[in-house]
């Protein structure tokens, strides 16, 4: 009986790992620098979470969690928000190398299966080419490479999300498997979030402590009641926009206090996504952003997923991370879905 067990790098809370465990997958664990990503990983997952940096960790050490006799998957996201259309793509810092220590422990635990989920920028950022030479040392390694680029509606989660994902086996190349959602179906912010109480800014709803939202000063609470759903801070009176705004520059940042509309996509979470100001995250109908709740939902957690632990402090900038860092759910389960599919086409046939 075919056999295979997963380990996933940078998982942070747990979204990758989820939308393996929900397709019968066997995760042994998960690695991740943020310490404070253990709580929701572990309480909502088989899997245990090991608190360390990828760059202080040796392939054998990886090797050893995995049980004998198994096909092995490695996955994981490598932080490259500099390659991300959210940042000022000016490469400061160097998270954007991690790609190379992903690399790093694949020749030296030699996984059958590897993918990656990243920033479509990430292929097309010539200037630094890491995907490249990531690809590269795969192929130099005996893997069959795939990789798409993922429009996140196509697969029924409710935001305009694109992503990078790769395949990488030594069984053959690994389709993704096909899209589940027309335009004319796609999920809606309606159909993620229309179901919550209502609650105003800096409200907590007492039997949901996760649906809870950021207070608006008063000057930011009249912009939103000036915004309809779809629009942004040029539907808003003159003495009301920022001066930043009102120049040619300004014409740039049209998705920044902005709403929803409720029959579409959401934009893309990101960490910032309880900020009003941060991006097209007002309430399509409410007077303020997004709840962390909402944020979860558009992000296909499940309800019941748990990332407040109850016994310590957190904030709510510290759980937007969280979420915003974390992959899809449903869009784990497309990964995995994909990798199940190929393993019965290939493996089963002996290859």
């Amino acid at each position: 009986m075919l056999r295979e067990a997963v380990v996933d790098l940078f998982c942070g809370v747990g979204g990758l790992t989820h939308g393996f465990e929900l397709e019968g997958f066997n995760v042994i664990a998960g690695l991740d620098v943020d310490r404070s990503c253990r709580y929701s990983y572990e309480k909502n997952n088989s899997s245990f979470f090991i608190h360390r940096d990828i760059r202080d960790v040796t392939g054998e050490e990886i090797s050893k969690l995995y049980p004998a006799c198994v096909v092995k998957i490695l996955a994981g996201c490598a932080p490259c928000q500099q390659f991300s259309s959210y940042t000022n793509s000016k490469m400061k810092g160097d998270k954007w190398k991690l790609l190379y220590e992903f690399s790093r422990i694949v020749n030296e635990v030699q996984p059958e299966i590897v993918t990656m989920e990243n920033v479509p920028r990430l292929k097309s950022y010539k200037k630094y080419p890491v995907f490249d030479e990531f690809v590269g040392n795969l192929d130099a390694n005996g893997y069959r490479v795939t990789h798409y680029m993922v429009y996140c509606p196509d697969y029924g989660i409710p935001q305009t999300r694109r992503r990078l994902v790769l395949f990488a086996s030594k069984f053959g190349s690994v389709e993704i498997i096909e899209k589940t959602h027309s335009p004319e179906k796609y999920v809606t912010v309606r159909d993620a979030i229309g179901s919550l109480a209502p609650i105003d800014g800096g409200e907590i709803l007492p039997n949901d402590p996760l649906h809870r939202a950021r207070k608006l000063s008063e000057l930011n609470r009249k912009r939103i009641m000036y915004t309809p759903p779809g629009g942004g801070w040029e539907d808003w009176p003159k003495d009301l926009v920022l001066n930043c705004h009102k120049g040619i520059k300004g014409k740039s940042f049209r998705s920044v206090y902005a709403r929803m509309s409720w029959d579409k996509p959401a934009p893309t979470i990101t960490t910032q996504c309880v900020g009003f100001g941060n991006g097209r995250f007002g309430h399509p109908e409410q007077h303020r952003a997004i709840s962390l709740r909402e944020a979860s939902l558009i992000q296909t957690f499940q309800r019941h997923y748990d990332f407040i632990d109850s016994d310590s402090n957190f904030s709510i900038m510290t759980i937007a991370r969280h979420i915003g860092n974390a992959v899809p759910v449903v869009l784990g389960r497309v990964i995995a879905k994909s990798i199940r599919k190929h393993l019965k086409e290939h493996y089963d046939k002996g290859l």
